[in-house]
Parts: structure tokens; sequence; C-alpha cells
């Protein structure tokens, strides 16, 4: 493919991707593994895998460091820019149009209604992208128990409506493996 086509294929993917999605990065997940594993193979599922974890580690909305990525490994430089464009615009256009018309826009019972259906949506999605990558996460039982630790103590903090950055969690977990790691855990599972 011409690096020109292929350009355009990675703006058109990712203005997709970022102007029919709605939720955030976690929703994104997987309609970006659609798009870049299953339909073009542009990255393998357990590149995929890797690049969830490196883009939520890292600066920055997961959805737009996945573009960053993906444009990077396809088209170097100017891929990544390219796709990254992509992903970053129709967001930045919907967010201009609807602080133009912001004082009216929610009183619309049309849109007031599309965004309840929405909202809903995005909670499969994210659920969706959960699911795929714990069907494919390591099942020893050091991962399942860091697993189910964050389960319960993210559903005590959203009870108790208590504040507690996520980063926290993800470090401690992130944390307890390397200590596992260092003390020489071998696990086991799938």
């Amino acid at each position: 493919m011409k690096k020109q086509a292929l350009l355009w294929e990675l703006f058109h993917v990712f203005f997709r991707v970022g102007l029919f999605t709605f939720g955030g990065g976690y929703a994104m997940i997987s309609v970006i593994e659609d798009a870049c594993v299953d339909r073009r193979g542009w990255i393998t599922r357990a590149e995929m895998d890797d690049l969830v974890v490196v883009a939520e580690s890292t600066p920055g909305p997961i959805a737009i460091n996945c573009a960053t990525f993906v444009g990077g490994r396809q088209a170097g430089t100017v891929g990544a820019i390219v796709a990254t464009l992509g992903m970053i615009l129709p967001s930045f256009l919907v967010i201009f149009a609807v602080s133009k018309l912001m004082d009216r826009f929610l009183e619309i019972k049309l849109i007031a209604s599309a965004f309840r259906g929405i909202k809903l949506a995005v909670g499969v999605l994210v659920l969706d992208a959960g699911w795929r990558l714990f069907r494919r996460m390591k099942k020893d039982s050091l991962s399942l128990s860091i697993l189910a630790v964050s389960l319960a103590v993210m559903l005590g903090i959203n009870l108790l409506a208590l504040r507690l950055s996520s980063v926290v969690l993800m470090l401690a977990a992130a944390a307890v493996s390397l200590l596992a790691f260092e003390l020489g855990w071998k696990g086991g599972g799938k």
C-alpha cells in the first residue's frame, strides 16, 4: 500500500473511532482492537494487550496513546501524527459545536434522550473491553488475586463514595507483581 493511502486509512480509521465511540478510551478499546487487529492486522492481539497496559500507564488518554502507537508502527512519525489527529479531531469538532450551543443543547428532548441511551451503551463498551482483557489474561493465583482485590477495593471506594485515584490501585498492583517476581513467583495457569 502506498504511504499516502496508508496515511489516509490511518486517519480515516481513527477519525471514525473518535467520532462514533462515546465514553472515553476504555469504551474505545474493543473498537480499536476490531479495526486494528481483526480487520487490518496492523498489530497482533498480544500487542494490543500490551498496548492497553502501556497506554494506560503513560500520560494522556488511552485512545490517543493507542492511535499514536498504531500510527507510528504503520507509518513512522508521520503515521503517529496522522492517526493521533484522526482520533482527536472529532472530539474537538463536537466539543466546539456543543460549546456554541450549550445553553440550548441539553434542553432538546431528543438530545437528552439520546444521551441517556449513550450512557448505557458506554457501560456495555467498557464491560466488553474488560471482558476481552480478562479472557486473555494469565490466570494464575497471583493474577486472579490481584484482580479480585482490585475489584473489591474499587467497589468499596465507589459504594463509600471515597476519593482514590485508580493510579494508586494500578501502582499497588504493579508493586505486588514486581515483589512476586523478585521473590521468584513462577505462577501457573493459562
